[in-house]
């Protein structure tokens, strides 16, 4: 009785030991594979290069053929244009990643008077994470009209919040403008509408925080799908510049898609 007891004692032992291994085993497999994807090349167009044209693009000065020429990278990416506006709608990633560059014109003076930059990416590398992590970049510059610049406002961070609610319906106009001819620029600008209306709630809600706005990280914002990030808007003479970030270090130094100024 003993030695039965003993050799199911070995056993038993034996079969713990094997599954330790296994277990062992299929942590180092599945890291060693996420090492492998986490430094595996980039397939182009890289990164930082898409808001190229975004940079380019100066307001009240390029023509529809200086954006033309520089906005479309027609092996990666899908052309729509209107009279007033013209976007370039691209992905990668198996559609897990899209983007767009969109530039709106004066109806008179065919020069750039709003110009836009879009990224969202739902497989942002994570070394150890074992979810994705998703981002979402939005960049605009728009020329502001005399109307909502001049209209009396009871202090400045109502004015702030005026020109936020001008800003989210220029996007939404020049968004639908295009959204027919492409129906992922369309789903783009719902993202972009529901994080606008998101950080206004809030600006209502608590009009003083307004006043953060211009300031390095902006105003807080925690999305419904993407999590927590930013928005950061500064008004200079007509023009107001916005920036939008969430996801991972949403406001980090090396900032990728930094636009230049």
């Amino acid at each position: 009785m003993k030695t039965y007891n003993r050799r199911c004692k070995n056993r038993l032992s034996l079969t713990l030991s094997i599954d330790l291994w296994l277990l062992v085993f299929s942590i180092y497999f599945l890291a060693s594979c996420t090492i492998v994807e986490y430094f595996r090349a980039e397939k182009p167009p890289y990164d930082e290069e898409l808001p190229a044209s975004y940079n380019q693009t100066i307001l009240n000065k390029s023509s529809s053929a200086d954006v033309l020429a520089v906005i479309h990278r027609p092996e990666y990416e899908l052309l729509s244009q209107s009279k007033n506006a013209i976007a370039s709608v691209g992905q990668k990633k198996k559609g897990h990643e899209i983007w767009f560059n969109m530039v709106a014109f004066d109806e008179n003076e065919l020069t750039a008077k709003r110009k836009y930059f879009f990224l969202v990416d739902e497989k942002v590398k994570s070394l150890l994470g074992i979810r994705p992590k998703r981002r979402l970049t939005f960049d605009c510059e728009m020329v502001l009209d005399e109307k909502t610049l001049d209209q009396p406002y009871a202090n400045e961070n109502a004015r702030r919040i005026a020109i936020l609610k001008q800003l989210l319906e220029n996007v939404r106009k020049d968004v639908d403008e295009l959204a027919e001819d492409n129906k992922t620029l369309d789903i783009c600008g719902m993202l972009i509408n529901q994080t606008l209306e998101t950080a206004l709630r809030k600006l209502e809600q608590s009009p003083v925080l307004a006043s953060k706005l211009s300031d390095a990280g902006g105003v807080d914002i925690d999305h419904i799908t993407l999590g927590k990030g930013g928005i950061e808007m500064s008004t200079t003479y007509n023009i107001v510049k916005a920036k939008v970030r969430l996801g991972p270090d949403v406001w980090a130094i090396e900032d990728p898609f930094a636009i230049e100024e």
